[in-house]
């Protein structure tokens, strides 16, 4: 299945990438999708706070861009799975970096609410630098 190229032209390859990773959902369903195949359910209990309609359509939508591969089983109950295909494996290996940074410089950075921290380049009396 072939990339489905949204309205607009793109500036860039970040501005490309960001295309088909955008949303609040994207990313985990990548991050989630690479540990293993998962059903639908499965998937769902493993982003807690997703709505059962916006992972159906997150999941549409990166289908659509090659990056999810549903598998549909004829049986009764109907299963469907989804994996990853080698577009997708090969995006989750480039979010790799921007994971290490999140990690290195939001999570385990952070100061606790009312601190500073050590990057922060702020007068901590009125007037001084």
């Amino acid at each position: 299945m072939g990339t489905a190229r949204r309205p607009g032209a793109y500036h860039c390859g970040v501005d490309a990438a960001m295309d088909v990773i955008g949303g609040k959902w994207k990313v985990l369903i990548l991050w989630a999708l690479g540990e293993g195949m998962y059903r639908f359910g499965a998937l769902r209990r493993a982003l807690p706070g997703v709505t059962e309609k916006v992972l159906a359509a997150q999941l549409r939508e990166l289908e659509a861009d090659g990056i999810v591969h549903r598998e549909e089983y004829a049986e009764v109950p109907p299963r469907v799975e989804y994996s990853l295909t080698a577009r997708g494996v090969a995006l989750n290996e480039a979010l790799v970096p921007l994971g290490a940074w999140g990690k290195a410089h939001v999570l385990s950075a952070s100061p606790a609410p009312g601190q500073m921290g050590e990057d922060d380049h702020v007068a901590l009396v009125a007037g001084t630098a």
